[in-house]
Protein backbone atom coordinates (compact mmCIF):
# COMPACT_ATOMS: atom_id res chain seq x y z
CA UNK A 1 0.00 0.00 0.00
CA UNK A 2 1.54 3.70 -1.03
CA UNK A 3 1.02 6.23 1.10
CA UNK A 4 -1.83 8.76 0.23
CA UNK A 5 -1.68 12.26 1.17
CA UNK A 6 -3.36 12.16 4.19
CA UNK A 7 -1.15 9.59 5.51
CA UNK A 8 1.90 11.21 4.76
CA UNK A 9 0.36 14.41 7.01
CA UNK A 10 -0.37 12.47 9.67
CA UNK A 11 3.28 10.94 9.32
CA UNK A 12 4.79 13.82 9.22
CA UNK A 13 2.62 15.55 12.21
CA UNK A 14 3.36 12.45 14.27
CA UNK A 15 7.11 12.39 13.44
CA UNK A 16 7.45 16.53 13.83
CA UNK A 17 5.54 15.94 17.37
CA UNK A 18 7.54 13.50 18.54
CA UNK A 19 10.67 15.39 17.69
CA UNK A 20 9.72 18.38 20.03
CA UNK A 21 8.60 16.54 22.85
CA UNK A 22 9.93 13.06 23.44
CA UNK A 23 6.90 11.86 24.40
CA UNK A 24 4.16 9.04 22.63
CA UNK A 25 1.52 10.99 20.06
CA UNK A 26 -2.08 10.43 20.22
CA UNK A 27 -4.81 11.21 17.94
CA UNK A 28 -6.00 13.50 19.81
CA UNK A 29 -2.54 15.71 19.68
CA UNK A 30 -2.61 15.03 16.05
CA UNK A 31 -6.54 16.55 15.47
CA UNK A 32 -5.63 19.68 16.42
CA UNK A 33 -3.59 20.48 14.20
CA UNK A 34 -5.67 23.28 12.14
CA UNK A 35 -4.85 21.88 8.49
CA UNK A 36 -5.64 18.40 9.01
CA UNK A 37 -9.38 18.57 10.15
CA UNK A 38 -9.81 15.08 10.79
CA UNK A 39 -11.72 13.70 13.65
CA UNK A 40 -9.97 11.64 16.12
CA UNK A 41 -11.41 8.16 15.19
CA UNK A 42 -10.30 9.20 11.49
CA UNK A 43 -6.67 9.74 12.63
CA UNK A 44 -6.90 6.35 14.74
CA UNK A 45 -7.99 3.96 11.58
CA UNK A 46 -5.03 6.37 9.34
CA UNK A 47 -2.67 5.14 12.50
CA UNK A 48 -3.83 1.79 12.73
CA UNK A 49 -2.81 1.91 8.81
CA UNK A 50 1.01 3.77 9.57
CA UNK A 51 1.57 0.46 12.34
CA UNK A 52 0.61 -2.47 10.13
CA UNK A 53 2.90 -0.85 7.09
CA UNK A 54 5.71 -0.36 9.24
CA UNK A 55 5.79 3.29 10.00
CA UNK A 56 5.37 3.86 13.20
CA UNK A 57 4.80 1.75 16.63
CA UNK A 58 3.63 1.98 19.83
CA UNK A 59 5.58 1.35 22.49
CA UNK A 60 3.05 0.04 25.25
CA UNK A 61 -0.36 -0.22 25.13
CA UNK A 62 -2.38 2.82 25.82
CA UNK A 63 0.05 4.82 24.43
CA UNK A 64 0.48 6.84 21.42
CA UNK A 65 2.86 6.11 18.48
CA UNK A 66 6.03 7.08 17.72
CA UNK A 67 8.70 6.90 14.81
CA UNK A 68 10.13 3.48 13.36
CA UNK A 69 13.09 3.97 11.30
CA UNK A 70 11.08 3.14 8.22
CA UNK A 71 9.01 6.20 9.31
CA UNK A 72 12.16 8.21 9.87
CA UNK A 73 13.45 7.10 6.51
CA UNK A 74 10.79 8.34 4.56
CA UNK A 75 10.36 11.45 6.15
CA UNK A 76 14.22 12.82 5.85
CA UNK A 77 13.33 11.28 2.25
CA UNK A 78 11.12 13.70 1.45
CA UNK A 79 12.07 16.17 3.18
CA UNK A 80 15.82 16.24 1.69
CA UNK A 81 14.06 15.50 -1.90
CA UNK A 82 11.43 18.75 -1.57
CA UNK A 83 14.01 20.95 0.07
CA UNK A 84 16.83 20.08 -2.48
CA UNK A 85 14.29 20.67 -5.15
CA UNK A 86 13.21 23.84 -4.17
CA UNK A 87 16.85 24.89 -3.56
CA UNK A 88 17.65 24.20 -7.08
CA UNK A 89 15.13 25.84 -8.88
CA UNK A 90 15.82 28.96 -6.53
CA UNK A 91 19.52 29.25 -6.83
CA UNK A 92 19.14 30.96 -10.82
CA UNK A 93 16.01 33.31 -10.16
CA UNK A 94 18.15 34.57 -6.69
CA UNK A 95 21.57 35.19 -8.92
CA UNK A 96 19.08 37.27 -11.70
CA UNK A 97 16.77 38.93 -8.78
CA UNK A 98 20.56 40.18 -6.72
CA UNK A 99 21.95 41.79 -10.35
CA UNK A 100 19.12 43.24 -11.15
CA UNK A 101 18.65 45.16 -7.41
CA UNK A 102 22.19 45.88 -7.40
CA UNK A 103 22.26 47.53 -10.94
CA UNK A 104 18.93 49.58 -10.51
CA UNK A 105 20.00 50.74 -6.90
CA UNK A 106 23.67 52.00 -8.89
CA UNK A 107 21.69 53.54 -10.98
CA UNK A 108 19.52 54.80 -8.57
CA UNK A 109 22.32 56.93 -6.45
CA UNK A 110 24.02 58.16 -9.94
CA UNK A 111 20.55 59.29 -10.94
CA UNK A 112 19.57 61.58 -8.16
CA UNK A 113 23.41 62.57 -7.80
CA UNK A 114 22.58 64.23 -11.20
CA UNK A 115 19.05 65.51 -10.38
CA UNK A 116 19.96 67.37 -7.23
CA UNK A 117 23.84 67.96 -7.82
CA UNK A 118 24.68 66.52 -4.08
CA UNK A 119 25.93 63.89 -2.77
CA UNK A 120 23.34 60.38 -2.75
CA UNK A 121 23.99 57.37 -1.21
CA UNK A 122 21.75 53.87 -1.78
CA UNK A 123 22.21 50.62 0.65
CA UNK A 124 21.13 47.53 -0.63
CA UNK A 125 17.95 45.85 1.52
CA UNK A 126 18.20 44.60 5.02
CA UNK A 127 15.61 42.19 6.64
CA UNK A 128 14.31 42.82 9.62
CA UNK A 129 13.98 39.25 10.41
CA UNK A 130 16.85 36.86 9.95
CA UNK A 131 15.10 33.51 10.13
CA UNK A 132 16.54 30.14 9.51
CA UNK A 133 14.18 28.48 6.74
CA UNK A 134 16.16 25.30 6.27
CA UNK A 135 19.49 23.40 6.50
CA UNK A 136 21.35 21.57 3.86
CA UNK A 137 24.52 19.20 5.00
CA UNK A 138 26.44 17.47 2.39
CA UNK A 139 29.11 14.95 2.85
CA UNK A 140 32.04 15.98 0.68
CA UNK A 141 34.79 14.08 2.00
CA UNK A 142 35.87 12.22 4.85
CA UNK A 143 36.92 15.67 6.97
CA UNK A 144 34.61 17.79 4.72
CA UNK A 145 30.80 18.61 5.41
CA UNK A 146 28.91 21.43 3.11
CA UNK A 147 26.22 23.55 5.04
CA UNK A 148 23.86 25.38 2.56
CA UNK A 149 21.82 27.71 5.26
CA UNK A 150 18.57 29.60 3.48
CA UNK A 151 17.55 32.50 5.61
CA UNK A 152 14.10 33.90 5.60
CA UNK A 153 13.94 36.14 1.44
CA UNK A 154 15.27 32.47 0.11
CA UNK A 155 18.95 34.04 1.21
CA UNK A 156 21.39 30.86 0.54
CA UNK A 157 24.70 30.57 2.17
CA UNK A 158 27.38 28.24 2.23
CA UNK A 159 29.66 27.13 4.71
CA UNK A 160 32.26 24.45 4.37
CA UNK A 161 32.76 22.81 7.84
CA UNK A 162 36.23 20.74 8.74
CA UNK A 163 35.13 17.49 10.95
CA UNK A 164 37.50 15.18 12.91
CA UNK A 165 35.30 12.27 13.05
CA UNK A 166 34.06 9.52 10.60
CA UNK A 167 30.59 11.24 9.45
CA UNK A 168 28.26 9.12 7.27
CA UNK A 169 25.35 9.50 4.81
CA UNK A 170 23.10 7.69 7.86
CA UNK A 171 24.57 10.65 10.21
CA UNK A 172 24.79 13.57 7.68
CA UNK A 173 20.29 12.68 7.47
CA UNK A 174 20.13 12.41 10.92
CA UNK A 175 21.71 16.01 11.66
CA UNK A 176 19.55 17.02 8.86
CA UNK A 177 16.55 16.03 10.15
CA UNK A 178 17.56 17.53 13.80
CA UNK A 179 18.87 20.81 12.73
CA UNK A 180 15.88 21.47 10.55
CA UNK A 181 13.62 20.69 13.11
CA UNK A 182 14.95 22.70 15.66
CA UNK A 183 15.90 25.69 13.87
CA UNK A 184 13.26 25.94 10.94
CA UNK A 185 11.40 29.59 11.52
CA UNK A 186 14.19 30.72 14.02
CA UNK A 187 15.66 34.33 14.43
CA UNK A 188 19.30 34.78 15.42
CA UNK A 189 18.10 35.99 18.82
CA UNK A 190 15.72 33.08 19.40
CA UNK A 191 18.31 30.14 19.37
CA UNK A 192 19.07 30.30 23.06
CA UNK A 193 20.78 27.50 25.62
CA UNK A 194 17.74 25.34 25.66
CA UNK A 195 17.35 25.05 22.07
CA UNK A 196 21.42 24.48 21.70
CA UNK A 197 21.03 21.74 24.55
CA UNK A 198 18.66 19.85 23.67
CA UNK A 199 20.11 19.82 19.82
CA UNK A 200 23.52 18.16 21.38
CA UNK A 201 21.65 15.59 23.13
CA UNK A 202 19.73 14.37 19.94
CA UNK A 203 22.94 14.54 18.27
CA UNK A 204 25.16 12.36 20.62
CA UNK A 205 28.72 11.70 19.95
CA UNK A 206 28.03 14.51 17.36
CA UNK A 207 27.69 17.10 19.39
CA UNK A 208 30.93 19.05 18.31
CA UNK A 209 30.07 19.14 14.70
CA UNK A 210 26.48 20.49 15.84
CA UNK A 211 27.88 23.22 17.15
CA UNK A 212 29.91 23.97 14.27
CA UNK A 213 27.17 24.02 12.21
CA UNK A 214 25.23 26.78 14.45
CA UNK A 215 28.29 28.67 14.53
CA UNK A 216 27.89 28.86 11.00
CA UNK A 217 24.29 29.78 11.00
CA UNK A 218 24.83 32.14 13.48
CA UNK A 219 27.49 33.44 10.90
CA UNK A 220 25.47 33.27 8.14
CA UNK A 221 23.12 35.72 9.94
CA UNK A 222 25.39 38.02 10.97
CA UNK A 223 26.79 38.34 7.58
CA UNK A 224 23.69 39.25 6.04
CA UNK A 225 22.89 41.92 8.28
CA UNK A 226 26.24 43.71 6.79
CA UNK A 227 24.72 46.80 4.76
CA UNK A 228 26.47 47.76 1.21
CA UNK A 229 26.26 51.46 0.33
CA UNK A 230 26.66 52.87 -3.20
CA UNK A 231 27.37 56.58 -3.17
CA UNK A 232 27.61 59.04 -6.34
CA UNK A 233 28.13 62.81 -6.83
CA UNK A 234 30.94 63.21 -3.88
CA UNK A 235 32.56 65.49 -6.34
CA UNK A 236 29.56 67.55 -6.24
CA UNK A 237 30.51 68.35 -3.05
CA UNK A 238 33.23 70.57 -4.30
CA UNK A 239 30.74 73.21 -5.66
CA UNK A 240 29.65 74.22 -2.42
CA UNK A 241 32.27 76.77 -0.61
CA UNK A 242 31.48 76.18 2.52
CA UNK A 243 32.33 72.86 2.27
CA UNK A 244 35.28 73.22 0.05
CA UNK A 245 37.62 73.61 2.76
CA UNK A 246 41.34 72.16 2.83
CA UNK A 247 40.94 68.88 5.56
CA UNK A 248 37.39 69.45 6.39
CA UNK A 249 36.73 68.59 2.76
CA UNK A 250 38.96 65.66 2.38
CA UNK A 251 37.59 64.20 5.55
CA UNK A 252 34.22 64.74 3.83
CA UNK A 253 35.16 62.72 1.06
CA UNK A 254 36.71 60.17 2.84
CA UNK A 255 33.40 59.40 4.52
CA UNK A 256 31.46 59.54 1.66
CA UNK A 257 34.29 56.85 -0.36
CA UNK A 258 34.69 55.05 2.71
CA UNK A 259 30.92 54.25 3.36
CA UNK A 260 31.46 52.65 6.75
CA UNK A 261 30.37 55.23 8.73
CA UNK A 262 27.43 55.66 6.41
CA UNK A 263 26.43 52.42 6.78
CA UNK A 264 26.55 52.86 10.68
CA UNK A 265 23.82 56.14 10.42
CA UNK A 266 21.51 53.77 7.98
CA UNK A 267 21.93 51.10 10.28
CA UNK A 268 20.88 52.85 13.46
CA UNK A 269 18.24 54.49 11.19
CA UNK A 270 16.68 50.96 9.69
CA UNK A 271 16.70 50.04 13.99
CA UNK A 272 14.68 53.26 14.29
CA UNK A 273 12.32 52.60 11.65
CA UNK A 274 11.54 49.28 12.99
CA UNK A 275 11.30 49.58 16.58
CA UNK A 276 8.59 53.05 15.87
CA UNK A 277 6.98 51.53 12.47
CA UNK A 278 8.66 54.68 10.88
CA UNK A 279 9.11 54.97 7.34
CA UNK A 280 9.01 58.45 7.31
CA UNK A 281 12.29 60.81 5.42
CA UNK A 282 13.92 61.74 8.24
CA UNK A 283 16.45 64.88 8.47
CA UNK A 284 19.62 65.29 9.94
CA UNK A 285 21.32 69.16 10.06
CA UNK A 286 24.39 69.86 11.24
CA UNK A 287 25.29 68.62 14.39
CA UNK A 288 22.23 66.20 14.39
CA UNK A 289 24.50 64.13 12.28
CA UNK A 290 26.25 61.72 14.06
CA UNK A 291 29.34 61.47 11.51
CA UNK A 292 32.23 64.58 12.33
CA UNK A 293 33.31 65.21 9.02
CA UNK A 294 29.58 66.06 8.09
CA UNK A 295 28.22 68.52 10.70
CA UNK A 296 28.42 71.28 8.37
CA UNK A 297 25.84 69.30 6.12
CA UNK A 298 22.04 68.12 5.72
CA UNK A 299 21.26 64.39 5.28
CA UNK A 300 18.23 63.64 4.20
CA UNK A 301 17.17 59.61 4.36
CA UNK A 302 13.74 58.00 3.30
CA UNK A 303 13.67 54.18 3.19
CA UNK A 304 12.28 51.99 0.30
CA UNK A 305 10.69 48.23 0.49
CA UNK A 306 11.78 45.86 -1.17
CA UNK A 307 9.14 43.17 0.39
CA UNK A 308 7.98 42.92 3.48
CA UNK A 309 10.19 42.90 6.10
CA UNK A 310 12.63 44.04 3.66
CA UNK A 311 14.24 47.85 3.86
CA UNK A 312 16.89 49.88 2.33
CA UNK A 313 17.55 53.67 2.25
CA UNK A 314 18.48 56.48 -0.11
CA UNK A 315 19.91 59.49 1.58
CA UNK A 316 21.14 63.35 -0.47
CA UNK A 317 24.26 65.05 1.27
CA UNK A 318 24.50 68.41 0.51
CA UNK A 319 24.83 71.63 2.51
CA UNK A 320 23.07 72.99 5.25
CA UNK A 321 21.81 75.62 2.78
CA UNK A 322 20.13 72.92 0.36
CA UNK A 323 16.78 73.20 -1.60
CA UNK A 324 15.12 71.03 0.94
CA UNK A 325 11.66 71.38 -0.89
CA UNK A 326 13.04 69.58 -3.93
CA UNK A 327 15.18 67.56 -1.74
CA UNK A 328 12.09 66.06 -0.26
CA UNK A 329 9.81 66.08 -3.08
CA UNK A 330 12.50 63.81 -5.27
CA UNK A 331 12.56 61.10 -2.39
CA UNK A 332 8.71 61.16 -1.81
CA UNK A 333 8.73 60.47 -5.67
CA UNK A 334 11.72 58.13 -5.68
CA UNK A 335 9.98 56.06 -3.20
CA UNK A 336 6.41 56.00 -5.23
CA UNK A 337 8.39 54.46 -8.13
CA UNK A 338 10.55 52.29 -6.45
CA UNK A 339 7.41 50.36 -4.71
CA UNK A 340 5.87 50.17 -8.15
CA UNK A 341 9.51 48.64 -9.92
CA UNK A 342 9.56 46.37 -6.66
CA UNK A 343 5.87 45.05 -6.87
CA UNK A 344 6.23 44.21 -10.25
CA UNK A 345 8.76 41.75 -9.56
Amino acid sequence: MELDDRKVKILQAIIKNYLETGEPVGSRTISKFSDLNLSSATIRNEMADLEELGYIVQPHTSAGRIPSDKGYRFYVDTLMEEKVEELNNMKADLEVKADKIENLLKHVAKLLAVNTNYATMVTTPKYRSRKCKFIQLTEIDESQVLAVIVLEGNIVKNKMLQVNEYIDKEIVLKLNLVMNSFLQGLDLEEINIGIVQKLKEQAGEHAKLVSDILDAVAKAMEEEGNLEVYTSGVTNMLSYPELNDGKDVKDLIFTLEDKKELAELVDQDLKYDSNEGNSKIQVYIGNETPIDSMKNCSVVTATYELEEGVYGKVGIIGPKRMDYEKVVGTLKNLMSQLDDIFKKK
